[in-house]
């Protein structure tokens, strides 16, 4: 009786997931079935990272903003600021008044002046 020849399908689906891993270290990126797992695990960690990352820049931002304003004054603050900007239906999210507090304070300064009167 003569051998049967499998299949591409299966060794397909391998090399895809040896593409995808083939950046990683040791056996992480040559054993089928750790390869599998650290997929799995890569793709979990970027997911989540993801959530996790704009977190981050939201709280940098606020802590930018914050840090250039108590600057100008003790009694002045992020909280305050916000707030203001709010009541005066001003539409500046986090990320703009950060950069602004970075290139150019006194540009931010007369923001926050406009919005206190």
């Amino acid at each position: 009786m003569t051998r049967i020849r499998r299949g591409y399908i299966a060794r397909r689906r391998r090399t895809k997931m040896r593409l995808f891993v083939s950046s990683f270290r040791g056996a992480h990126s040559k054993l089928t079935r750790t390869i599998t797992q650290q997929k799995i695990r890569a793709l979990f960690s970027a997911h989540r990272d993801r959530d996790r990352q704009k977190r981050n820049f939201r709280r940098l931002w606020i802590t930018r903003i914050n840090a250039v304003i108590r600057e100008r004054g003790i009694s002045y603050n992020y909280s305050r600021l916000i707030h203001n900007l709010y009541k005066r239906q001003v539409l500046l999210n986090r990320k703009i008044l950060a950069q602004v507090a970075i290139l150019n304070k006194n540009c931010l300064y007369m923001i926050s002046n406009e919005i206190i009167k």
